[in-house]
């Protein structure tokens, strides 16, 4: 028995592809039937289920009951058996004379439009008996952003952006909130302020390698320093100043969680 499970996001969402081996005493079947297992957003299920039946395969003139536990798993991932572009055996016997079978099986999705058949390729099997069974899955695009808008830390942005914050507070109005709408008022002209100095003090910066929390203006300083040299005496300074950035970051950071946690 196997039966391999594969997840990933889409949109965010999770979906699932699995994949099963079945053997002869339909072990695997059994265990998805009899445990009642209960995955949500599988889009497919395929593999080796050893079963022949006239359902799927015309060669072959019969009707196995095990096909209807199949069936009964299928519904309950809400997928139905998918109808091969390309019609033809996916088992290959290796004895003269011996027959070939359709026992390699794909369920998809019920009512999707995008997923509603799959394709054999007999001539990729090489020096297996089983050919391959492919479904191509659309994904969205994802938009991967390069940059950001941020105040960098220990920057002189940040120093004048704390100050102009004071002085916002410093200077807000608040002996006239008497009512809800007073307050209301109060906190949107606040909120405006703060995004104003905001604006006014942000960089756009581009995420890269060094996008790290405890990289520096200093570090940049030195980074351009050395690449306008490059020199290995500048490169031992910019080495040795994100050394030292990083070990004052870190310090401060097991610091706040010992004083957090009031414990080495």
């Amino acid at each position: 028995m196997n039966i391999l499970l594969i997840s990933f996001l889409n949109n965010h969402v999770c979906y699932y592809i699995m994949n099963v081996y079945s053997d002869s005493f339909h072990i695997a079947l059994k265990y998805l039937k009899d445990t009642e297992v209960n995955i949500d957003n599988v889009l497919v299920m395929t593999g080796d289920f050893n079963i022949r039946d006239s359902l799927w395969d015309t060669a072959f003139p019969h009707h196995s009951a095990i096909s209807d536990d199949l069936m009964i798993v299928a519904d309950s991932f809400n997928l139905a058996l998918s109808s091969p572009t390309n019609p033809c055996p996916t088992r290959y016997s290796n004895m003269i004379g011996g027959a070939n079978s359709i026992i390699d099986l794909m369920f998809l999705r019920y009512g999707s439009s995008q997923l509603n058949q799959h394709s054999i390729y007999p001539d990729s099997r090489l020096a297996s008996d089983h050919a391959p069974l492919t479904i191509t899955i659309s994904i969205a695009d994802k938009i991967v952003s390069i940059s950001k808008l941020s105040i960098p830390q220990n920057s002189e942005q940040e120093t004048a952006f704390v100050e102009e914050i004071i002085v916002i507070f410093k200077n807000l109005e608040t002996s006239n909130i008497t009512d809800k709408n007073n307050l209301e008022n109060t906190v949107n002209h606040l909120k405006a302020l703060i995004k104003q100095a905001w604006t006014k003090n942000m960089k756009c910066l581009r995420i890269m390698k060094h996008s790290k929390q405890w990289w520096t203006e200093e570090c940049s300083r030195s980074l351009d320093n050395y690449r306008m040299t490059r020199s290995l005496e500048n490169w031992k300074k910019f080495k040795k100043v994100v050394k030292n950035t990083k070990r004052s970051f870190f310090d401060t950071k097991i610091q706040e969680v010992a004083n957090k946690s009031h414990s080495p």
